[in-house]
């Protein structure tokens, strides 16, 4: 009899594991947040896989770690842009790009 190959016995645990380190490495872009909800979904029911079958539990946490990190990276980078584009909203129509550069620098400086 041939050994049975169980690598692939859970497939969702390598594919949570895929699209979370896509989705954390992503992150800054924007679209790594939503790599990270579809891993993290994937990475959940790979862990319920994994405790029926016992295979891909490693895969399937690590999965779910990097998912979440995506989805919190992609999050704080979100905040930050919309932070910067409320306290620079004057400065968007400048004669020239150091116009541009000072009127940010006082936003953010206060002088």
């Amino acid at each position: 009899m041939p050994p049975r190959h169980t690598a692939s016995a859970n497939g969702p645990a390598g594919a949570a594991m895929v699209l979370g380190v896509i989705g954390l490495s992503t992150s800054v872009f924007f679209i790594g947040g939503l790599f990270g909800v579809i891993g993290l979904i994937l990475g959940i029911v790979a862990l319920m896989t994994a405790k029926r079958t016992g295979t891909g539990g490693g895969k399937a946490r690590t999965g779910v770690v990097t998912s979440a990190l995506a989805i919190v990276v992609s999050v704080l980078v979100a905040v930050f842009f919309v932070r910067y584009a409320d306290k620079t909203q004057e400065c968007y129509r400048p004669d020239s790009f150091q116009q541009y550069t000072h009127c940010v620098h006082q936003q953010f400086t206060g002088n």
